[in-house]
């Protein structure tokens, strides 16, 4: 189980990078929406790649983070049966839920991505839109965002049983983190030099 450890550490490593990583697409997406609306707004220039190149950041920020967001269990779940459960009942579910739910989806979204890609990638298929871009870089990221997705639902899998053998912490335990909203205040007040 240690060697499994390890691995989940490793796996838990790649997706925390991903995971910072790809806020700087935020920015980007950002600065250009913000880009394209001031051009066509002030020089009446308008482009397809811009808006394309926007939704396939906007792809990306979500199918590449969406293994970072299972790490940090941010992922919205309904607690109405949970809930009533102890530790170690919640962490039974959530096994159920990695293994039968989870593990399988993503699996077969992967599985069935793929040729879509390949076919992308032969024919060099470009985007109906006038001016529009390349389609297959925009369809790799489904099979490589459902990859991550399963390798971090591994890794969760790892932590959840080396916790019910007491191996490790509980990997749904909020560490003493700060959110977004409470690191801006207390620089904020840093600032101020109110701390």
């Amino acid at each position: 189980m240690n060697a499994l450890l390890k691995l989940s550490k490793m796996i838990d490593a790649l997706t925390n990078l991903i995971g910072k990583s790809i806020i700087w697409l935020v920015l980007i997406v950002t600065l250009i929406s913000a880009g394209n609306a001031i051009m066509r707004y002030t020089i009446n220039y308008s482009s397809n790649a811009f808006l394309e190149i926007q939704w396939y950041l906007f792809g990306m920020i979500f199918l590449l983070g969406a293994g970072y967001t299972l790490m940090k269990n941010e992922h919205v779940r309904i607690d109405i049966v949970s809930g009533k459960f102890s530790k170690r009942g919640q962490t039974w579910i959530d096994i159920f839920g990695i293994i039968f739910f989870l593990m399988p989806m993503a699996i077969a979204i992967m599985w069935m991505s793929w040729p879509i890609f390949l076919l992308a990638l032969h024919t060099n298929e470009q985007s109906n839109n006038s001016g529009g871009l390349t389609v297959w870089p925009a369809r790799l990221m489904i099979p490589v965002g459902f990859f991550l997705l399963v390798m971090q639902g591994v890794s969760e899998l790892i932590k959840r049983i080396g916790f019910l053998q007491g191996l490790c912490p509980d990997p749904t335990e909020k560490l003493h983190t700060l959110t977004p909203e409470e690191e801006l205040a207390l620089a904020i007040k840093a600032q101020k030099g109110d701390l």
